[in-house]
Formats: structure tokens, sequence, C-alpha cells
């Protein structure tokens, strides 16, 4: 395929020279000067289309990339209340040991001063009643004490279990916003893979515009330079067909061979002695050159006969096309094959 960038230019002076009347465009195959503008008018509403298009799509990226930074703002927010509310469930584990250890140290402080064994405690307390009582004295005043460590831990306890619900909410609500988050972020990636999509379509279509432009402007006479597609083919018709091209714009003159004129069958034959295939400077014997091809297995390089009987030779180059030098007065130039007074092909070789 061409570079479209390098035959925008090319394309511009071929509609500008058909819309001003290019000089000897009559004697090409011509078609229809309104269709010409026809297409120069829709190709501008596609490239406006197509700029629209491309606007929108920038629009969608950018609004894209604002939801994607929210979402990883989102996912930021998730894990650092992950870690608030794994920290809290950690320390209320802490608290809840400790309660059950002041608990269990307060148990055993009371059985040692009353020299009780908490196994049997029916049994009787050793000593005298005065020195019992002391005990008892001692043993309800770190009772107190340890009952108030106990309560400023069941509280601490508490605090956490109330943070750690609270740790848990905002997980839930950040775990929500992440959702929310995710699904616009994913709308807005589809939006702008649908955008993306139509500004390809539409490109798509402007090369075809560009394309039927550049076919209706050959067709017209007014191409002076191959197109390089049609100097990409490979084999010994490609060869021909390269070197025909590079005549393009040498005038006609009837009988000529080259290399500064030439007529038809001199065109052709010195394309195909290029290519290391002689012919003789005659249509007629260029037609049993070799074997006929069908019109749709033609390959760059096959020759095309026109006229009944035989008066006039081209050069397919593709997609419809040929190579010609077309009558005096005119010059070796590109134009449609399609002619009514097409015959047949031939491939030399």
């Amino acid at each position: 395929m061409p570079n479209r960038r390098s035959r925008a230019l090319p394309a511009t002076l071929v509609v500008a020279g058909l819309l001003a009347g290019t000089p000897g465009a009559a004697a090409a195959t011509p078609g229809p000067r309104d269709t010409i503008s026809a297409q120069v008018r829709e190709l501008a509403r596609h490239q406006v289309k197509l700029a629209r298009a491309k606007e929108r799509r920038r629009e969608l990226v950018r609004d894209a990339e604002r939801l994607i930074e929210a979402y990883n703002g989102e996912l930021v927010t998730v894990r650092r209340a992950q870690a608030e509310h794994a920290e809290v469930t950690s320390d209320l584990k802490t608290a809840e040991q400790a309660v059950e250890e002041a608990r269990s140290r307060a148990a055993a402080l009371a059985a040692d001063a009353y020299g009780v064994d908490l196994a049997n405690p029916m049994m009787a307390l050793p000593g005298a009643p005065d020195a019992l009582m002391r005990r008892a004295s001692l043993v309800t005043q770190i009772g107190d004490e340890r009952a108030a460590v106990i309560d400023r831990l069941d509280d601490s306890r508490e605090v956490l279990r109330i943070l750690q619900n609270q740790a848990a909410d905002m997980l839930d609500e950040a775990h929500r916003a992440a959702a929310e988050a995710e699904r616009l972020k994913t709308a807005a990636e589809e939006a702008v893979k649908t955008q993306l999509a139509e500004t390809r379509e539409l490109r798509r279509e402007q090369r075809e515009i560009e394309e039927r432009l550049d076919l209706a402007g050959f067709r017209l006479g007014a191409a002076r330079a191959a197109p390089a597609w049609a100097l990409t083919a490979g084999g010994a018709g490609g060869e021909a067909a390269r070197w025909a091209l590079a005549q393009l714009g040498k005038p006609y003159v009837w009988a000529a061979d080259g290399p500064e004129s030439f007529d038809c069958s001199g065109l052709t034959m010195r394309a195909w002695e290029r290519a290391g295939v002689p012919l003789d400077h005659w249509t007629g014997t260029q037609w049993t050159a070799g074997p006929h091809v069908e019109s749709d297995d033609l390959r760059p390089g096959d020759l095309v006969f026109f006229g009944d009987p035989i008066h006039h030779v081209g050069l397919f180059i593709g997609r419809g096309l040929m190579v010609h030098a077309p009558q005096t007065g005119d010059v070796v130039r590109i134009a449609s094959m399609w002619r009514p007074d097409y015959v047949g092909a031939t491939r030399p070789g």
C-alpha cells in the first residue's frame, strides 16, 4: 500500500488540475468530472469527521487517565484501610489477652494472700485472727487495685472493639468505592477502544476515497507519477511494469520505440526487453507472445490488447490500470484498462 502522507500532495494537485481543466484529458478514458468533485467533497467531509473523532478520542483518553488514577487512589485507600483494620484487630487481641492474664493474676494473688488452696476452698485458713484480718485487708486492697486495672483493660478493649468496627466499616466502604472506580475505569477504557475503532474505520474509508480519487485522476489522464503500490511487483512482469512507469510523460510518436518517445507497441517491447523477454514491435505478434490470461488473473506486466482487429496495447500495472502510449499528441500515461474495445491479455515469456 502507498504511504498516504506522501501521496496527499500529488492527489491534491491532481484534483486541482482536473477541476481546472487538464490539457489532454479528453484523449484518455474519461470519467465524469462531477464524480471527481463529489469525491473531493466526500473526502473533505471524512477529513472533518476524522478530525472530530480524533479529538473525541483524546478527550476520552484524558477522562480514562483521570479515572484510572482515581481507581489507583481508591486501591491505596483500600490497602491503608486493610492495614488499619489488621492493626486494630491485632491490638484488640492483645488487649483481650491482657485482660485475661490480669484476671488470672488477680485470682492467684488473692489465693496466695489468704493461703487458700483454690482447689479446696473450704480448708481452714492458718494464723491468728488479727493476722488473718490484716491479710484480708491487704488482699482487699490488692484486689481493688487489680479490679481497677482490669476495668481499665476492659475499657481499652471496648474502645478497641469500637475502633475495629469502625475500621471494618471503613474497609467495606473502601472496597465499594474501589469497585465503583473500577467500573468507571473499565467503562472509560471501553469508550476509548470504541472511539479508536471508529477512528480506524474512518481512516480506512478515507484511504478508500483517496484511492478512488487517485483512480479517477488516472482515468482522466491527470497522473504524471507512478503510484507507489505499482512499483512493488516482483518477477519479470514487475520489472517490465516499473520500466514502463519510468517513461511516464514521454510523448507518443508513431513507430517510435524510445528512448525519448514511444508508440504503444514500442513501449511494451522495450519494457519487456528490459525484463529479458524479446518482443516484436507489433501488436500482432505481441498478442501471441505468451499464454492468454483471464482478466481476473492479470498480473503486473501482462499485456492488454484493444480493437478488432487489434491495434492498441498497454501494460497492466494492477488495480484495473495500465500504462500505455495512447495516440499522437498525447504522452505515456496511466489509464483504466476497462475500455469497450478490450480484447484480452497475454503474459510474455
